[in-house]
């Protein structure tokens, strides 16, 4: 496919990074000259130094032949001018990605009035990523499927686990709970495991389940920390906003610290549920007086990725409290992941996952659309919802029966409202949903996960 991206911060940068392993004819916009050059000398791409929003600029930088624009600069207004133009000048898809809260109740009518395809918000989704984090406090990771009747859940068997030296195929067996683990992080190496695995204490396990056999899995293995009821969030970002919205909605009680006392005015006004308090959340005595040590969950949201780490630290000396670190800079990853910081989360690398989803779904032309994708274990492994369609090859045959690729397993199949692990004798039929985990990387149709010849 021919792809214009506009923009190449953090989400630009990624997104290259992610699609140019995958065929795809790329061109690159930004008025940074050493940026652009920087990214046409990294990867093969087409370097177009200039604004976005520029008939000429994307002229230059083939709009006429292009499939799909995405303009992610730093300017909301920008974006969209970028794909009203694009739009326009040439015969594609546009994304834009908008942050400001401000559009938050607007973006239906924008997309439909400006014809844009897909509005990207890379603080809501971070936000929705954290409130399912906030409903089962002992997952790493919550990542969900099948219109949320199935969700994939990231957990470290700890010390003493109930769980360690036992098979897998005892796993059902002995807990007589609905799950199905498809995953393991071992040492730093990623494993597709089959029956006779075993697992062991400090494994990091990823595992799909509904959500109640998800409750019911931990509480079966003895994971003791109970649901969340009050929350301490340092840091008055976009992200914060919009998780205090989702979690006041859900119940839940939250108390808001911020420095700048502009900031916490702003917030009280937009969030009266919520108790917004104006100090530094860097002071420990602070976040002693204001309760800490009673929280349940702790999550640090400032926007310096310094401060989020420290604090997540700190917090984890006091409190069993479930912890959220908050990051943007995603080459810190080589160093935190042996700090254990709790949950990680990565806003940009989130939107650009979900680009990347958008891309492959827009590339079938016939055959099973991508409905979700999530990248797992540090982007080794990726866990793909394909809608199967009309004439796909994987229909009617029983799982054991079908040719499937190397490092790649049948997670889950939704049909009719309803979702379930299948087994080998298990079919797939037209319009199910299918979740696959897999180690190959650039799958785009469920045809893919069949060997070939």
């Amino acid at each position: 496919m021919d792809i214009i991206i506009v923009g190449c911060g953090r989400i630009g940068s990624t997104l290259v990074e992610e699609l140019s392993g995958e065929n795809h004819d790329i061109s690159v916009i930004d008025k940074k000259a050493d940026i652009v050059q920087e990214m046409a000398d990294t990867y093969d791409v087409l370097g177009v130094i200039g604004n976005g929003a520029s008939y000429n600029t994307l002229v230059e930088a083939g709009i006429e032949k292009a499939d799909i624009v995405i303009a992610v600069t730093n300017s909301d207004e920008l974006n969209l001018l970028c794909c009203l133009i694009a739009k326009k000048a040439g015969d594609c898809q546009t994304v834009a990605r908008v942050r400001n809260p401000l559009y938050y109740d607007e973006i239906a009518f924008i997309k439909e009035e400006m014809g844009i395809s897909m509005v990207l918000n890379p603080e809501l989704g971070a936000a929705y990523e954290i409130a399912r984090l906030m409903r089962f406090p002992s997952a790493m990771e919550v990542n969900k499927f099948s219109k949320g009747r199935i969700e994939m859940l990231k957990y470290r068997i700890p010390s003493g686990s109930r769980l360690d030296g036992m098979n897998l195929s005892m796993v059902g067996e002995h807990l007589n709970c609905d799950i199905l683990i498809c995953a393991v992080e071992r040492e730093k190496k990623l494993i597709i495991p089959t029956g006779s695995f075993e697992l062991k204490e400090k494994d990091i396990i990823s595992f799909v389940a509904r959500p109640d056999n998800a409750m019911e899995f931990f509480r079966k293995i003895g994971e003791k920390k109970n649901q969340i009821h009050d929350v301490m969030i340092v840091g008055g970002s976009k992200i914060a906003f919009y998780l205090c919205k989702l979690l006041v909605a859900s119940g839940i009680n939250v108390k808001l610290v911020d420095k700048k006392m502009e900031r916490c005015e702003e917030m009280s006004d937009l969030l009266p549920k919520v108790m917004v308090i104006n100090g530094n959340g860097m002071d420990h005595d602070l976040l002693m007086e204001e309760g800490l040590s009673d929280m349940d969950a702790f999550l640090a949201l400032t926007n310096h990725d310094e401060e989020n780490i420290f604090l997540a630290l700190y917090v984890q000396e006091q409190t069993e409290a479930k912890l959220v670190t908050k990051v943007q800079k995603i080459n810190y990853n080589a160093m935190i992941e042996r700090l254990d910081l709790g949950s990680m989360i990565y806003p940009e690398y989130l939107t650009a996952q979900y680009l990347v989803q958008y891309v492959r779904a827009k590339q079938n032309s016939i055959g099973s659309n991508i409905e979700n994708l999530y990248k797992l274990m540090d982007g080794r492994a990726e866990a793909l919802e394909f809608h199967i369609q009309k004439g796909s090859p994987v229909i009617g045959t029983p799982i054991q029966e079908l040719p499937i690729i190397k490092n790649l397993l049948i997670c889950s199949i939704y049909r009719n409202g309803k979702a379930m692990i299948p087994n080998g004798q298990d079919v797939i039929l037209e319009d199910d949903l299918v979740v696959v985990v897999t180690t190959k990387k650039g799958l785009h149709d469920v045809k893919d996960i069949l060997r070939r010849g």
